[in-house]
């Protein structure tokens, strides 16, 4: 059977199951060692001189030379998307040898155009830890190539493959401090390869563990993937033997894999964080940081692991110093007009960790006063009566309702909705999109307007992904599934490429997650929103019991901006957010408007194969 859509013609396999929820496992393998069922990528030449990643001519990012000496953390750490992407680093495919390898490795035909399905029965999205690429759509190799086909916009292969990572220059981490006088202190993340200016005022993690921001006594690392090795690394070297928590969502085999990580590191200790509900993820990504001045929370889009702080854009809130209360302050002073304090006590006790309560005291003792953002988090439960408002979207739909102000014309402000991976969403778009989770994204006020308002998703294409800093395996960290897609075609109607030249990120692909509500002409915000959040209903909550109950899989955590908090009426977008300037416009991290597919626009899928066209190293992404 096929189903066809503006976005491509597919056959689909008989699978019935609806399982699109990832395990969860932190794994790692031996040095150099490719991960089982993996993708396969090879460069298209070797050279013994040190590598280079040209311009791509199309875009105006000049990417920088690739020095031999930066190897890849022995550690495959994370999901099976990231160990399949980092496998491709050494069990590599060569373009102009695809017909022979791939003939290897596929049964079915495919015209170039569609995309094939295997009869797999599994369906999975998000960050996947833990699941295999065996089961993978196989395709018969196209006719042989005399001579290579010339891309447009093709570069030069990289000699070493992915090996290697480019070394930051030198000024990487100059001029990494952002204007202290940002009102709304959010900020992306460095990447590597783009022009100085476009990372003048971002941050990399180790910006943010910088002595410069505080004298270190001791942090909690809340996460989904880690590689302890490389983020103690990332600590200052004052700082580096500083007590460290890791709250992750690991179990047996993945737990005793993490702990063995960290063995050599005595001051790393953990807490696992309770998944009652089956194939729930730990997916929050924030940082505790106290101080011998104060304390700091940064809530972030990145896993830590290096891939994630390296040509992948990402977003970040960073608070303002929490300075400590006077001794005999009662518990609820130091508290925002954002409820910042309550909220974030309130998403740590719900871990039920005794591992946790030495920080909710100290929380308890510092003044966070100054916070203009609103906390909004996932935990995973079942809840019901006022409950349901605590978490997920409907935790969002509430804050929109007090917070914003209803809007002349509102039904021409369009819902913007951006992320890295999608999960099942349902036969059409009324089971969950356009219902319960549109109706939360379209409240402003308390307006009675029940607009269907445009909606936009942004999720990368086949050829973002191809053309981008990191070539195909950047779509390791975007694993959309072909089970998943085929059963959602309706959905590929709202989709639109990543592109932000603004930020010059349009060739680091997104791991980031923000969602927002634009004025028709998008130069202004009615509010926005950075989140660990993709979109899925395991992340997000799905109503139950005729709307009677709400059912939340995982954790996830993000902050909200609404313009009253800041004193204004909406957020101007800025129009050009680099070099960072004391504008009071609003960075966007993509290039609003957002540019709608093309007919020949295809989604990223993580799991089938793209051997047509080399991707930006001159290698093709085969999974076996």
């Amino acid at each position: 059977m096929s189903q066809d859509s503006h976005h491509g013609k597919w056959t689909v396999s008989s699978s019935d199951e609806d399982d699109d929820l990832p395990l969860s496992g932190t794994t790692t393998s031996k040095p150099h060692q490719p991960a089982l069922s993996s993708p396969s990528y090879q460069p298209a030449a070797s050279a013994s001189h040190t590598p280079t990643i040209p311009k791509i001519e199309a875009a105006p990012v000049e990417v920088k030379p690739e020095p031999a000496n930066a190897p890849v953390s022995s550690l495959v750490i994370g999901s099976e998307a990231r160990q399949s992407a980092a496998a491709n680093q050494v069990n590599t495919v060569k373009y102009e040898s695809s017909p022979s390898l791939a003939g290897k490795r596929k049964h079915e035909v495919s015209d170039g155009t569609g995309w094939a399905l295997s009869d797999s029965e599994d369906d999975d999205d998000g960050d996947v830890k833990g699941k295999s690429l065996g089961n993978s759509p196989k395709r018969a190799p196209p006719s042989p190539k005399t001579k290579k086909v010339k891309v447009e916009n093709e570069r030069p292969p990289s000699p070493y493959g992915r090996l290697e990572y480019i070394d930051e220059p030198e000024d990487f981490f100059e001029s990494s401090i952002p204007p202290l006088n940002d009102p709304y202190r959010f900020y992306l993340n460095k990447v590597t390869g783009l022009d100085r200016k476009y990372n003048s005022g971002a941050l990399h993690i180790r910006d943010i563990l910088s002595p410069l921001f505080g004298t270190l006594k001791e942090s909690a690392q809340f996460n989904y993937c880690f590689d302890i090795a490389w983020m103690v690394d990332q600590y200052p070297s004052e700082f580096r033997d500083r007590p460290v928590l890791i709250v992750h969502g690991d179990k047996r085999e993945a737990k005793a894999r993490l702990l063995q990580q960290a063995k050599p590191y005595p001051h790393v200790h953990f807490c696992q964080a309770k998944l009652d509900i089956a194939f729930g993820t730990h997916h929050t990504k924030m940082m505790l940081l106290w101080y011998e001045e104060g304390f700091r929370v940064v809530i972030t889009t990145s896993n830590l692991i290096r891939a994630d702080w390296y040509q992948k854009s990402q977003g970040m809130w960073m608070s303002p110093l929490f300075p400590r209360l006077p001794k005999g302050s009662s518990d609820d002073e130091g508290e925002s007009a954002t409820f910042f304090k309550r909220d974030l006590l309130e998403y740590l006790a719900a871990y039920r960790a005794p591992e946790l309560e030495e920080w909710i005291q100290r929380i308890r003792e510092h003044d966070l006063s100054e916070t203009k953002v609103y906390l909004v988090g996932s935990t995973p439960g079942r809840y019901v009566g006022p409950d349901m408002e605590r978490w997920g979207h409907l935790r969002l739909r509430k804050l929109l309702y007090e917070h914003t102000e209803p809007i002349s014309g509102e039904e021409r402000w369009p819902v913007i909705g951006q992320f890295s991976s999608i999960g099942s969403l349902g036969v059409d778009q009324t089971k969950w999109l356009t219902g319960e989770f549109q109706r939360t994204m379209t409240t402003l006020g308390k307006s009675s307007i029940r607009s269907a308002p445009p909606l936009h998703l942004v999720y990368p294409s086949v050829e973002d992904v191809r053309t981008s800093l990191e070539g195909y395996p950047a779509g390791g960290s975007l694993p959309y599934s072909i089970q998943t897609a085929q059963k959602q075609l309706w959905l590929h109607s709202f989709f639109h490429r990543w592109k932000a030249d603004a930020t010059g990120r349009s060739h680091a692909m997104p791991h980031i997650k923000t969602y927002m509500r634009a004025s028709p002409d998008f130069t202004q915000l009615a509010w926005f929103f950075v989140t660990s959040a993709n979109l899925s209903k395991a992340a997000w909550g799905a109503m139950e019991k005729n709307s009677t109950q709400v059912m939340v899989r995982s954790y996830e955590l993000g902050v909200l901006y609404v313009p009253s908090a800041f004193n204004m009426k909406t957020f101007p977008v800025s129009g050009n957010p680099f070099p960072v300037s004391s504008s009071s416009g609003f960075t966007v991290p993509f290039d609003l408007p957002p540019t709608s597919y093309s007919p020949k626009d295809q989604p990223w899928i993580w799991n089938i194969p793209y051997n047509q066209a080399p991707d930006t190293h001159g290698n093709i992404w085969v999974p076996s």
